[in-house]
């Protein structure tokens, strides 16, 4: 079907995703809870915490310019049920990557984590791997999980104009995400996920969509020298993203040794459009964490077949997911 990019001004009813029954236990069965880091309230974080809180190193979700926390709770329903402590965070308005990263590690101090897991979409997999980037001697990020993420700023071609965004108004900082966004005729998964993005995107007010803007377009890159060692796997689609093959390439070369996860379609939010299929692959992801400290779940809440999916001795969804490499030092995974 056509793409409904809904009305910033005239919205009236809830997009099929907003008003689906999995969101609407979402909704009641997990709870959003704000954090202030400051005396000022001018750091306040907002995040839903789903799973056991025995769980210490828990799978972080980090939104894209126009996502808010809850934008993963496909993921927080699907991976909580099995026993996996996941975290999804709206930030606070942050300028810089930079300030963006000492205002995480505060949240994770709070929290009282020491190492997590890091899942980033779009600009959240930059930040991701600015907070990596910062904390490299300390190890404090365990593994990255991207999707369709970047690894430099400067793609985008929007460095010399960057430090103006926070003077535009809201409409014309909309404008530059919408423009982006597919209008024409998309799969039914596909344009419900847009939807459901573009209700979010209306939700965020002037400031933190400057702020977010001025991050993802002013001059930054990441550092392979201190990013090299984190067990890191990458997610692309292979239908239409914002993302052009050049910016996906360039991910690849930063982590030469990074799993690979290929969807054959899921527009620019798989993680919505195609949740089934990200969850297998974050799971496939995390479990090589088990049994160690640094598991996301807890094991005495899920059953032994997970255990033994989790240890690696399932060998029949491997069969169906992995493909023929695309070269010799990347392992891929392919579902389609």
């Amino acid at each position: 079907r056509h793409v409904t990019l809904i009305s910033m001004a005239t919205a009236t009813e809830l997009d099929p995703l907003s008003s689906s029954s999995l969101y609407l236990r979402f909704g009641s069965s997990i709870s959003k809870k704000t954090i202030s880091l400051d005396r000022s309230d001018q750091e306040v974080w907002t995040i839903y915490d789903a799973g056991p809180k025995v769980v210490k190193s828990p799978l972080i979700c980090l939104p894209p310019v126009c996502g808010t926390a809850d934008c993963f709770y496909q993921i927080m329903m699907a991976l909580s049920a099995k026993g996996y402590r996941v975290i999804s965070v709206d930030y606070p308005i942050f300028w810089s990557a930079e300030a963006f990263c000492v205002g995480f590690e505060k949240l994770l101090n709070e929290l009282k984590l020491d190492q997590v897991h890091l899942f980033g979409a779009s600009l959240g997999g930059f930040l991701a791997q600015k907070f990596v980037e910062k904390c490299y001697k300390n190890h404090r990020v365990c593994s990255q999980f991207l999707c369709n993420s970047f690894c430099d700023t400067t793609v985008f071609n929007q460095s010399s104009t960057a430090k103006y965004l926070k003077f535009q108004p809201a409409f014309l900082l909309k404008r530059q995400i919408l423009i982006n966004l597919p209008s024409d005729k998309v799969e039914s998964r596909i344009a419900d996920s847009i939807d459901f993005m573009v209700e979010r995107l209306d939700g965020l007010d002037r400031s933190q969509l400057a702020s977010r803007l001025t991050m993802n377009c002013t001059g930054n890159f990441i550092d392979p020298s201190k990013v090299k060692d984190v067990y890191t796997t990458i997610m692309d689609v292979n239908d239409n993203s914002v993302l052009t093959n050049k910016v996906k390439d360039e991910l690849i070369k930063l982590y030469p040794s990074a799993k690979r996860a290929h969807l054959k379609n899921g527009g620019n939010f798989p993680y919505l459009s195609r949740s089934d299929e990200v969850n297998l692959h974050l799971q496939i992801h995390l479990r090589t964490f088990f049994p160690t400290r640094y598991c996301p779940v807890d094991p005495d809440t899920i059953d032994p077949d997970e255990l033994r999916i989790m240890k690696g001795n399932v060998q029949s969804e491997d069969s169906q997911a992995v493909s023929e490499p695309q070269s010799e030092d990347l392992q891929d995974v392919d579902i389609f």
